[in-house]
């Protein structure tokens, strides 16, 4: 066992960048539409709050594998000219479906800041925007970081579904070498590897994540 070692990791090797910039590209939408839908379910317009919440519970109520699915098989036929790659397909679908998530962090974080210091905002007749820009929201993302962070380390683990969608990434490798060598040792030693590889990627962002609590930790203390 593990007598495969310069054979396979170089292999599996292949699909790191793939990986790696699904992770990225969902990161960035899953923290932008966050903040939106955070912000929006947050919002005192019924129109605004109800679109969020629909939003929200749409890809928080349904499976992320069929939302790749979705994207990179069916909305191509219903809209020709929304067609997607595979890339594209499941790092939108990650993005969305954890953005989802991370927006009730950002609401939870928002609606925790303390109404003194709204009212204290107004009393300096600051207009809305001034009051979330200046105000709620530096406290409010102290808050969210933590949260932020094990979300990153789960969005992170997700895109190995991408998979299912026939993209190159470090599973579909690992899942190619299980086709080839078929003895129990050899696919223990593939999936040992493959483990390690996601566990090695995770390490930064579980130290990210815990540094961030720490931090909020010693805000929440000090105020």
């Amino acid at each position: 066992m593990f007598t495969n070692v310069s054979t396979f990791l170089p292999y599996m090797m292949t699909g790191l960048i793939v990986t790696v910039q699904v992770f990225l590209v969902s990161v960035l939408i899953a923290y932008s539409i966050a903040f939106i839908a955070g912000m929006g379910r947050a919002s005192h317009h019924v129109a605004i709050r109800g679109v969020s919440t629909v939003f929200v519970e749409l890809f928080r109520g349904t499976s992320l594998l069929v939302q790749m699915f979705f994207f990179a098989y069916a909305l191509p036929l219903i809209v020709p000219n929304l067609a997607m790659s595979t890339f594209m397909a499941g790092a939108l679908a990650i993005g969305l479906n954890y953005g989802a998530y991370a927006s009730e962090i950002v609401r939870s974080a928002i609606q925790s800041v303390g109404h003194g210091q709204t009212e204290a905002a107004i009393s300096l007749n600051m207009s809305k925007w001034q009051r979330m820009r200046f105000v709620i929201l530096p406290q409010a993302i102290r808050l969210m970081l933590p949260g932020f962070g094990n979300n990153a380390i789960e969005l992170l683990k997700g895109t190995s579904l991408v998979y299912f969608i026939s993209l190159a990434d470090m599973t579909f490798r690992a899942n190619v070498l299980r086709g080839s060598y078929t003895s129990l040792s050899n696919q223990i030693e593939i999936y040992f590897y493959l483990l390690l590889m996601y566990f090695v990627l995770a390490l930064p962002l579980i130290f990210l994540a815990r540094k961030f609590e720490k931090r909020a930790g010693k805000g929440v203390r000090t105020s």
